[in-house]
């Protein structure tokens, strides 16, 4: 009997799984400890042997997939053996049963043919689904479809944009054809895993497919998939007609370079993108000097239509009227709010505030810069000085477990960057054997792919302690909601010149406050004490960074 074998935990982290190298293919033999794959986990690749014998009939993740952990991965067992039931998510066909009377056992093998006909592809025909691209992603949203019903898709195409909780992605196409189906339409948002596509040869009669991977039974040919089918051309024109340009063509653009176009008001016309089919991408629009006759060109109709065109009417909204405006949530808003909130009411929170001197600090800072081509800023300091306090208090640097505290003893710092749809955390992975010029070009480099949202998901996994800063905002003090599963969290102030006392005299001075937030199931007050007094040491005083 065919043997399911699905991607397996390789580690105690690992989510999700890479496929290297298969090292059999399709018919092959395969004795019990072969090695029938090498598998690029999150720490390591390593060699995969087979627990079973057969022939190998079926691969479910190609070689440089990725796909999660107890994904089907292949199917192993005797050869010309019918899996037909597996690959649609059923068990293995059981063993044939002695034969009842003929006209029972003829009229239950009618009844089972059109399931078994349902369960099978087509010849070449591949279903793609919502992919899983960030550990904590659980549902993606449908930026932009970039090829259209009918079109021809080569392997490593871009097929659409999508909308994580972390990020909008490219996803490519792992497989060459026809785009047959689009399962989950623009804006639209969808679980992982649910009907993204169909890709086939030209022509295919993918009828039913669509329904029988959604519902699960047989799938028959309706009059609304009918419907469906003979409106794609239309939705196609339309979607066209609203993406051509005044000499006819249709500009291809991401998202992201649409918007920085928008923001610096070039237009799309005039722009040669340098990506696939050409179409425009983000370094297109930096890069981009219009010439003389087109800035001319361009802002001559622009001032007769300026000049000629009426005053713009005022909005009026009587007295006691009530005006709203419904914003649809991002896939982005979505996670945030429900992370937040799951942090708040599960970690018992309480805050731990300090204010520290900073004209030390300051002059450190000056002294630094002054260094060519160097610069860090006061916050690549409060990093820096937290990741060194971190390993001096190493239960502040803490997972909590219902059965178990765990204690991380590498530092993996989460910087907290606001972004247009809300908030992500780039981390600095093992921070405390990194210098304040490496934090800050680190941070620098995070920080601006985090806001033109091209942070690869693994650079927001793994953090083991939070800082967030509202000091460049004029924010003097604020209390900060726990980055979970991290047990604290550091809030940084502005810096304020105010009068403050030293050696029994009123002086000038430079203050910060910081706010630390905990978990009170992983930190006590006191502990948390502590690593402020630690941390304040290494602030006011910036030389005791090197000891």
């Amino acid at each position: 009997m065919a043997i399911k074998v699905t991607m397996p935990r390789l580690s105690d982290t690992m989510t999700e799984g890479t496929v290297a190298t298969w090292l059999k293919k399709v018919g092959d033999k395969v004795s019990e400890g072969d090695i029938l794959a090498e598998i690029e986990t999150d720490k390591a690749t390593m060699e995969f042997e087979s627990f079973n014998e057969g022939t190998l009939l079926h691969i479910g993740i190609q070689a440089g997939e990725t796909a999660p952990v107890d994904s089907l991965l292949a199917i192993i067992g005797k050869e010309g053996e019918d899996i037909s039931a597996l690959l649609a998510g059923g068990d293995a066909p059981a063993a044939e049963a002695p034969k009842a009377d003929a006209p029972a056992a003829e009229a239950k093998t009618e009844a089972a043919a059109p399931a078994k006909a349902a369960a099978e592809l087509p010849k070449g025909v591949v279903v793609v689904t919502m992919p899983r691209l960030s550990d904590t992603m659980t549902e993606g949203t449908v930026a932009t479809w970039l090829k259209k019903v009918g079109d021809t898709v080569a392997e490593g195409d871009i097929l659409a944009e999508i909308e994580t909780d972390k990020a909008t992605m490219e996803f490519e196409s792992f497989n060459a054809g026809t785009l047959l189906y689009i399962g989950i339409q623009e804006g639209s948002t969808a679980p992982v895993d649910s009907l993204l596509a169909i890709i086939g040869p030209a022509g295919t009669d993918i009828s039913g497919v669509a329904d029988n991977f959604t519902t699960g039974g047989a799938a028959t040919a309706s009059a609304p998939a009918a419907e469906e089918t003979k409106a794609a051309p239309a939705a196609a024109q339309a979607t066209e007609a609203v993406a051509e340009t005044s000499n006819g063509g249709r500009i291809l653009a991401s998202p992201l370079a649409k918007k920085i176009a928008s923001d610096k008001g070039i237009s799309l016309n005039q722009v040669k993108g340098s990506g696939e089919n050409g179409r425009i991408v983000k370094s297109d629009i930096e890069n981009f000097t219009p010439s003389p006759q087109a800035q001319t060109a361009a802002s001559a109709p622009a001032a007769k239509q300026e000049a000629s065109a009426p005053a713009a009417p005022k909005v009026f909204v009587p007295a006691g009227e009530v005006y709203t405006e419904e914003i649809k949530n991002s896939q982005m808003r979505k996670i945030i709010a429900k992370r937040l909130s799951e942090s708040l009411f599960t970690a018992p929170h309480y805050n731990l505030v300090i204010e520290v001197s900073m004209d030390e600090a300051m002059q450190a800072r000056a002294a630094i810069n002054s260094v060519p081509d160097t610069k860090v800023s006061f916050n690549d300091m409060v990093i820096k000085a937290c990741a060194l306090a971190l390993k001096k208090h190493p239960k502040i640097n803490s997972t909590w477990k219902e059965d178990a505290i765990i204690i991380n003893h590498h530092v993996n710092i989460g910087v907290a960057v606001a972004v247009e749809d809300g908030l992500v955390v780039p981390v600095l992975k093992f921070t405390d054997a990194m210098s304040l010029s490496q934090i800050g070009g680190s941070v620098r480099d995070l920080a601006g792919r985090a806001k033109n949202k091209k942070l690869g998901p693994q650079e927001m996994e793994g953090s083991t302690f939070t800082v967030s800063n509202l000091g460049m905002f004029g924010i003097t003090e604020f209390n900060s909601i726990i980055n979970q599963p991290n047990s604290a969290i550091l809030s940084v102030g502005a810096i304020v010149e105010k009068p403050v006392v030293k050696n029994g005299q009123i002086v000038v001075g430079n203050t910060m406050m910081l706010s630390l937030a905990c978990d009170h199931r992983t930190i006590d007050g006191a502990t948390g004490a502590q690593f402020l007094q630690t941390l304040k040491q290494y602030i006011e005083i910036p030389v005791t960074m090197l000891a």
